[in-house]
């Protein structure tokens, strides 16, 4: 197992690592620590990033494939821990999601990733990485687009994921199709992701924790009895208590729109602070950015997330 990080985790004595800000000509590593991909959608990606004015390195290895896996858990968890630790690397992006992250976890190096906090983004699967790296050493990641996916993005999150990577203050971001479940305001770090792998993460040492946060989720091809059985046990385990609010992203392909809707309510029926469903974040088409762990203004009736400024300059 890798050494752990400096100073315990983030739960236990509040720390934040703010990544670094990014620049115009910085250099973005490509990790694979979830499943394998095509090379066509990877050389999209590239040449979007490179649109944004980065410059894009991609490890050789992250071509592999083992079956559904983009190679050997030990081989995936090298290369993140190489493009971490190389000083000529200013930021870690995700190639696809899948599955695979949560096998990696046990093997990467938490200490460097603490020494030398770097922005890393990705969504879907990627949300065990980046809670992980929150919980562990307090880094605020980017749920956003993977390389594979920015081809197709469209040019507003695009957008997004540029300004969050590199704007000095604050990130603004208006949802104007979102509909607050409750109304009503609230500050605190935001955390979460993809509801499926964070309901994985139970009984593990990355289990979530989110009293004092307000909780993102979102996730893609689960019947409505499954949310509610992921939502139930997460409730039954502690996951939501002290939660400050709750955004709700796309549950895209997971049937009947108003029943989705009226799961989620009822789920977070008994928590207090706002619910702001319908933000286009996630596997639905729209995926705007969002810097998870960095303290945001919930806003339900003005249907916006106003985020204090999530990297040091």
């Amino acid at each position: 197992m890798a050494n752990a990080p400096p100073g315990g985790t983030v739960h236990g004595q509040r720390r934040l690592l703010k990544p670094r800000r990014l620049a115009p000509g910085a250099v973005i590593g490509v990790a694979a620590p979830a499943g394998p991909f095509e090379r066509s959608a990877l050389e999209g990606g590239q040449r979007v990033l490179r649109e944004m004015g980065f410059e894009v390195v991609v490890p050789q290895a992250v071509f592999a494939a083992c079956g559904y896996l983009a190679g050997p858990d030990g081989q995936r968890a090298a290369v993140f821990n190489r493009l971490i630790a190389d000083p000529d690397i200013d930021a870690v992006i995700c190639a696809r999601g899948g599955y695979g992250c949560l096998r990696v976890l046990p093997h990467l190096d938490y200490g460097a990733i603490a020494r030398d906090p770097k922005p890393v983004i990705g969504f879907s699967d990627v949300t065990a990485l980046l809670w992980a790296l929150y919980s562990r050493c307090g880094l605020i990641g980017f749920h956003g687009p993977l390389v594979t996916t920015l081809a197709e993005a469209a040019e507003a999150d695009r957008r997004c994921l540029r300004s969050a990577l590199t704007v000095g203050d604050r990130l603004l971001l208006g949802f104007e199709d979102a509909v607050a479940l409750r109304e009503g305001k609230a500050r605190a770090p935001l955390a979460g992701g993809n509801l499926t792998t964070l309901c994985h993460l139970l009984g593990t040492a990355y289990a979530p924790v989110f009293r004092d946060h307000i909780v993102f989720l979102e996730d893609r091809g689960e019947a409505p009895y499954r949310i509610d059985r992921m939502l139930t046990q997460m409730t039954m385990a502690g996951c939501f208590e002290g939660v400050q609010g709750i955004v709700l992203g796309s549950f895209s392909d997971c049937g009947d729109e108003a029943e989705v809707r009226r799961v989620l309510a009822g789920a977070f029926a008994d928590t207090s602070g706002p619910i702001l469903a319908g933000v286009g974040v996630g596997h639905g088409g729209a995926n705007a950015t969002l810097p998870l762990g960095a303290e945001v203004l919930l806003d339900a009736g003005a249907r916006s997330l106003d985020f204090e400024c999530p990297t040091a300059g």
